[in-house]
């Protein structure tokens, strides 16, 4: 039978198999924490659901039905003769208007489902613009084909669900209601339509406006529908995140909220101001803000717990060292125990983040494992010495995770520079040590 306590290479396979069992514990925890976000996920869609869910605003688009006509071949039952047809087909030519004002307020507020927070908003939304020549000569119909008493315009709205107040068009001074829907999907799938005057005259000019009262969840968008689209957020929300196809063109962000402002040209853009049919995306092109939460709990834990096998590995090593240098033996059950203490850390720090800021949750897992570990560590080796030492190195560690996961940008950067340096100090002191020699020096219990 092997002796651990004359093997030393027995030992280290050992610990070596110790560590690799015992990162099971940490897929597990893992698996722990995804549930625990998807649940957070499954609370958001089920609030969102209930007052609104991510809006994105498009619009508005002025569509003009008219008839093509198209020759269509049809065989005659049981002949090799077919018959050329004429089938009316009724399409839409679609303009954009040529400026776009939006100023609109966002008011956010927080929503709790059981453990987790939850951002909505109320907003108000004020859009102006104009239309000018709207012009047909470009697109080869015959004025006699165009429906222009048929004209509606569109406003392409994600969630119809957030819409609070009725909405009323007001049209060259004539006030217009909409209705729900979209009559055509060719640019905008879910909305509200309402039914416009439109002349034949080329020098047209219509100026439009209306107010929009909108809920929503997390995130709102708009598309750059204007030749000229000049879009304002203000809101008291200190913690916005700007995404899309564009930037602000400037933005103020104090702790009492943010004004941004978007100023984007029909050439940024890759569709045209009008067009026939389902041609074109405006899709593509929208941005806005996102109203972020200061912390998420579950990608700092799940960061952190990426950490795990350099706590096991370090935690080991140090006791191994300790075993040659110290003549000390360590069972590999207290191995054992020491490492489900580096990895139970994970699981408080997730319960602990759930009810009490992330920061403090950390520290207190942290300063509780090592109150654990170090009380256990005096128990079986008996020296106040190697239990100072013990413990200041996982205060060490513990302080190098914390630091790391407070700077997103450098953390790569941090971590190898000191992953690096602890491994500097590993060779520094085992530089001493003769591994031919390690099986003739008796450990003692």
């Amino acid at each position: 039978m092997v002796d651990l306590k004359s093997n030393i290479y027995v030992k280290i396979g050992v610990i070596i198999l110790l560590t690799l069992l015992l990162l099971i514990p940490k897929v597990m925890i893992e698996g722990l924490i995804h549930e625990r976000e998807y649940r957070q996920t499954l609370a958001f869609d089920e609030v969102s659901l209930k007052w609104g869910k991510e809006q994105t605003l498009a619009g508005p688009i002025v569509s003009i039905p008219y008839y093509r006509y198209i020759r269509q071949k049809v065989n005659r039952s049981n002949s090799r003769d077919t018959t050329t047809n004429i089938v009316r087909v009724k399409e839409h030519i679609h303009f954009l208007p040529t400026e776009l004002e939006v100023d609109g307020q966002v008011f956010p507020e927080k929503r709790y489902r059981a453990l987790y927070e939850i951002v909505v908003y109320n907003s108000q939304v004020n859009i102006s613009g104009v239309f000018k020549n709207i012009n047909f000569k470009d697109f080869d119909i015959p004025m006699s084909n165009i429906l222009f008493d048929k004209a509606f315009i569109s406003i392409g709205i994600s969630d119809l669900r957030g819409i609070e107040k009725q909405i009323s068009l007001n049209w060259n001074e004539e006030k217009f209601s909409f209705n729900p829907g979209t009559v055509t999907n060719d640019v905008v799938k879910s909305g509200i339509n309402a039914r416009i005057p439109i002349k034949i005259s080329d020098n047209s000019l219509y100026n439009f406006s209306f107010k929009l009262d909108l809920k929503g969840s997390q995130k709102l968008y708009f598309a750059p529908v204007g030749k000229v689209s000049n879009i304002v957020l203000n809101s008291k929300w200190s913690n916005p995140s700007f995404n899309g196809s564009f930037l602000p063109d400037s933005r103020e962000i104090t702790e009492k909220g943010f004004t941004a402002n978007w100023n984007v040209l029909h050439l940024n853009r890759n569709y045209p101001q009008s067009w026939k049919g389902g041609s074109f995306n405006i899709f593509p092109s929208t941005f806005g803000v996102d109203l972020l939460l200061p912390v998420d709990n579950y990608q700092k834990s799940t960061r952190s717990i990426k950490y795990a096998i350099l706590f096991l590995v370090l935690t080991f090593m140090v006791f191994f060292f300790v075993e040659i240098l110290k003549n000390r033996f360590i069972h590999p059950i207290q191995y054992i125990l020491v490492g489900l203490a580096l990895i139970v850390f994970y699981s408080l720090l997730l319960a602990f983040s759930e009810h009490i800021n992330y920061n403090l949750a950390f520290i207190t897992s942290a300063m509780l494992t090592i109150l654990l570990i170090s009380g256990y560590v005096r128990a079986i080796l008996k020296s106040s010495k190697l239990t100072m030492l013990i413990s200041g190195i996982l205060f060490i560690l513990y302080t190098f995770i914390f630091v790391i996961i407070q700077l997103q940008d450098f953390a790569l950067l941090i971590g190898s520079i000191g992953i690096f340096m602890i491994l500097g100090l590993v060779m520094y002191f085992s530089r001493k040590i003769d591994w031919y020699n390690l099986n003739s020096k008796k450990i003692k219990e």
